[in-house]
């Protein structure tokens, strides 16, 4: 397995970025999981805080590990902001299809992430399930722009600046489950995670919506043990 650290040109965003890649031994073409990290790290996250280099060593799997800044992974409209949900979305996919032997389509690629990334990997998902066939999320912050998070005034006046609904992942569930689209989903909370009441309200929600998910609570906390644990229950789902 080879270990890429690229640094790139993302015309969406108009600045250089970076991802770490992990490529397993072989021709291909290779399925791929992007796998995105949270609000208060960078794309270096999951190879320096978790195993998931020795975990996938011998998966036949290209992880990408792109960065996202304090984005929450969407576009953002105020004066300055970045599109980082294009970014991702075309960019980062773009850019790996182009460079690495991958399955370049929907059925070949997967999304997964934890906190803001878990909540960027549903939404993303959500609203782009002609590039991603399945989502894996952990520690989700679900909430974020459905309706305010307490206690986080650096985040939910950037949350209140979108138009309604279109970064909600409650709306988003909505307008997926009128159409006809498809997507394997699944997530999981720490039963100690701040963030678990976020996790609860929206597995009701698909419930409630008829949307087929899997979604499992274990013991743990907002912490990289309980992440670097279930990272391999997003592997062993995508595969």
């Amino acid at each position: 397995m080879a270990w890429c650290n690229v640094h790139f040109f993302g015309e969406s965003i108009q600045k250089h970025s970076a991802m770490n890649v992990l490529l397993p031994e072989g021709d291909g073409p290779f399925p791929v999981l992007v796998l995105l990290h949270g609000l208060s790290d960078d794309y270096s996250i999951w190879h320096r805080r978790t195993s998931i280099e020795q975990i996938v060593a011998t998966m036949p799997l290209i992880v990408v590990m792109p960065d996202g800044h304090r984005s929450f992974y969407c576009n953002d409209p105020n004066p300055g902001g970045c599109a980082y949900e294009d970014h991702i979305v075309n960019d980062v996919v773009g850019f790996v299809d182009r460079t690495f032997p991958t399955v370049a389509e929907a059925s070949g690629r997967a999304i997964g992430g934890l906190s803001m990334g878990g909540y960027g990997a549903m939404m993303l998902a959500l609203r782009h399930p002609d590039v991603f066939s399945a989502v894996s999320a952990h520690s989700s912050a679900f909430h974020f722009t459905h309706r305010a998070i307490a206690g986080r005034a650096d985040v939910s006046p950037y949350a209140a600046s979108f138009p309604a609904g279109k970064y909600d992942c409650f709306a988003l569930a909505e307008s997926f489950a009128a159409g006809d689209a498809e997507l394997a989903i699944r997530f999981d909370c720490g039963a100690d995670d701040g963030l678990l009441e976020a996790n609860r309200d929206f597995h009701a929600h698909l419930d409630r919506l008829g949307i087929d998910h899997q979604y499992a609570e274990y013991p743990g906390a907002h912490t990289w043990e309980y992440w670097g644990e279930h990272i391999r229950d997003t592997l062993a789902f995508i595969k």
